[in-house]
């Protein structure tokens, strides 16, 4: 009989002595537990002892988890939480060095338990650990271990969010912040330096002002150059959080200081490009600064082109001239009147591919993508301007009807990227897909547009799309995008490479073969569908193949020498319990009646009937059966051997090729 579900079987141990095997009632106080655990080793003092983990990060037990205790769990008898907190307490202010250092690393190891925490930092825990680091005494001895460890204690103390961050003196945020910019300072005290910088800037505004004054970009970028990748992590990790927390006016010029101390090409060389492979913190951290670096095209994406705006209408006429090699200023045009402008302008923006002939500006007053879209093609058309031009006037050289508006593609193109790298969306914890191309250009957004808008291009050719087709092609591209960027490309080359692969005959053939996988077929709603129509349609097959039965059909006669003879008949009669069957002068060309037909056999004598089939039953467990007829290869009847017995002759072997010739056309599996 299994025992109650509220008794758990323990072992618990205890320094020097066996170990007690325990039966713990999980509806007894805890209190009287431990009292049950002391007696048993004679302890006096129950009330200064409690249970924890023997394993892992031996975690204390209080009434509130002491439900996730499992049958098999090693538990060990402690000193309780408030007295060990005092007793470290006493030995961190000791005289003693190694007393101190001692007591500090256990303190780095209980801090990471909150009942302990609750416990040290009721005992003012916390205001103990920042004097001593602000003290900056340099210790004689074990200075940077016992260092190392008050951070660490300090740090997982504060994790638990039991007191506020804003409590940090300018002091302690001074100290913390010399160690890193010192050139040379122990690995664990920058690391854990680095980390309690991030965890005051990510919880604390305020902080993060001291901070930013505290720490320079130059700063945090030689901590990307070295050979540690958990020093690189924390680094990446704390601009990141910088970046994060500035106010939008200031993001612009971190991103502007960024790439004057080389940033991204650092972290693409000393980092990505590496001799060590990337760990998932340090991808997760990666993918924030990628997400945070979009993010900067944020207010371009969300701003309305002014039509009355003569700087931004100025970009649109050098669109207009680049690609047609002509001058916006009319005085170029001897004669021209305002009319013959206009009309000109106009034939031009229709040749642009924009949807408003007359006001393109009119195009950009949507966002997204807003004015990100007129950014995207003014770099397309001064930085690959070859690419622009041939672009523009491919398409228009073409019928009207097929013909791609490069205008309205790229801003469609732009809304399109927009969504798919998530501008203007915060970071997600749970994810680290960074793409390593995206550090090999100070524009790789940019970049990225004029790659796609050729692939744009190349597949409304290849699908010789019209304008009607306009939403099907950005769906295929769309569909290139998303399927080239999990490879994760090293370089936007790569990409570029990618996605030629990728071409529409291609995505079909991926559509197809998608399509036809067994995962759609068993998606529960087919299944269910399947189930509910199956019965009745193999009612309706068996109905078929009895009705063909019926009607019968003729085979030639094979001779001895495998030569064709005459014919021969076979037909099941329709009360479908006997077999008619016999020779035939010529083939039949109508029907045979069965007074014509000379041999007979029953039908359930030659196996012909409802068999019920394994595979259904296994595919219904109410024990539906499917149901198949079956012609046997042998007969017993009278018909078998003339005079002979009627239920055990055999079939002479004639008659066994015919009628297995029937049962191969007729046999439903």
């Amino acid at each position: 009989m299994p025992p109650p579900s509220d008794i758990v079987k323990v072992a618990v141990e205890w320094p020097g002595a066996n170990a007690q095997l325990l039966e713990i009632d999980q509806k007894r106080p805890l209190a009287s537990i431990i009292k049950e655990v002391c007696d048993g080793w004679s302890l006096p003092n129950p009330e200064y002892y409690t249970l924890r983990y023997a394993d892992g990060p031996q975690l204390y037990i209080t009434e509130q988890t002491r439900c996730d205790i499992k049958n098999g769990t090693i538990l060990q008898l402690a000193v309780s939480p408030s007295r060990a907190a005092r007793q470290l307490m006493e030995r961190i202010q000791s005289h003693s060095m190694e007393v101190r250092l001692d007591a500090m690393k256990e303190l780095a190891k209980l801090s990471a338990d909150v009942t302990f925490a609750t416990e040290f930092i009721n005992m003012e825990g916390i205001t103990v650990l920042t004097r001593l680091v602000e003290s900056g005494t340099k210790l004689l001895s074990h200075y940077s271990e016992m260092l190392a460890f008050t951070l660490t204690a300090f740090l997982e103390l504060m994790d638990h969010g039991i007191v506020s961050w804003d409590m940090v003196s300018i002091t302690f945020i001074k100290q913390i912040a010399g160690y890193v910019s010192q050139p040379m300072v122990d690995v664990s005290i920058l690391q854990r330096s680095l980390a309690i910088l991030e965890s005051m800037v990510l919880n604390s505004q305020t902080l993060y002002q001291k901070i930013a004054e505290e720490i320079t970009v130059g700063q945090l970028i030689s901590h990307l150059q070295v050979s540690n990748q958990e020093i690189q992590t924390y680094a990446i990790a704390l601009i990141n959080a910088l970046f994060l927390k500035a106010p939008e006016d200031k993001r612009q010029e971190m991103a502007n200081s960024f790439a004057q101390k080389h940033l991204r090409s650092i972290i693409l060389n000393h980092v990505i490009r590496g001799n060590r492979p990337i760990k998932t913190e340090m991808a997760h951290q990666l993918y924030v600064l990628q997400v945070l670096t979009f993010n900067l095209l944020e207010e371009r994406m969300m701003t309305k082109m002014d039509p009355n705006d003569q700087a931004q209408r100025d970009i649109i006429f050098e669109l207009r001239r680049i690609a047609f090699d002509a001058e916006s200023d009319s005085n170029t045009i001897p004669g021209s009147g305002t009319e013959k402008r206009k009309a000109m302008y106009t034939k031009d923006y229709k040749m642009l591919g924009f949807t408003n002939h007359i006001n393109p500006a009119m195009d950009f007053t949507q966002t997204p993508p807003g004015m990100l879209a007129l950014d995207n093609m003014l770099y397309l058309a001064k930085f690959h301007q070859d690419t622009y031009i041939r672009i523009v006037l491919e398409n228009s050289s073409r019928e009207d009807k097929h013909e791609c508006p490069f205008g309205r593609s790229a801003i469609e193109l732009t809304r399109m990227l927009c969504e798919i790298l998530q501008v203007g969306e915060l970071p997600n914890e749970g994810r680290n897909d960074y793409h390593p191309m995206f550090f090999t250009h100070d524009r790789a957004f940019e970049e990225l547009f004029a790659i796609c808008i050729q692939l744009l291009n190349k597949t409304w050719k290849e699908m010789r799309a019209t304008a009607e087709d306009f939403n099907k092609v950005m769906q295929v591209v769309r569909e290139q995008i998303t399927r080239a960027l999990p490879s994760k490309p090293n370089s936007l080359d790569q990409f570029k490479s990618k996605l030629r692969s990728l071409s529409y005959s291609e995505i079909l053939r991926l559509r197809q073969s998608e399509r036809m996988s067994q995962d759609d077929f068993q998606s529960p709603p087919i299944v269910e569908l399947r189930e509910k129509i199956q019965p009745e349609i193999l009612e309706l097959i068996k109905q078929q193949r009895l009705n063909r039965l019926c009607e019968g059909s003729s085979f030639r006669k094979i001779g001895n020498r495998r030569r064709q003879e005459r014919f021969w008949y076979c037909r099941l009669a329709l009360n479908h319990k006997v077999l008619h069957y016999g020779d035939l002068e010529d083939n039949a060309q109508g029907e045979v009646t069965f007074e014509s037909l000379q041999e007979k056999n029953e039908a359930a004598a030659a196996g012909l009937g409802e068999h019920p089939d394994p595979r259904g039953a296994a595919a219904h467990p109410q024990g539906a059966e499917q149901l198949r007829l079956r012609v046997p290869l042998r007969l017993t009847g009278a018909a078998a051997r003339p005079g002979g017995p009627s239920r055990c002759a055999a079939v002479p072997g004639l008659l066994r090729r015919r009628l297995a010739a029937v049962r191969l056309l007729y046999e439903f599996e």
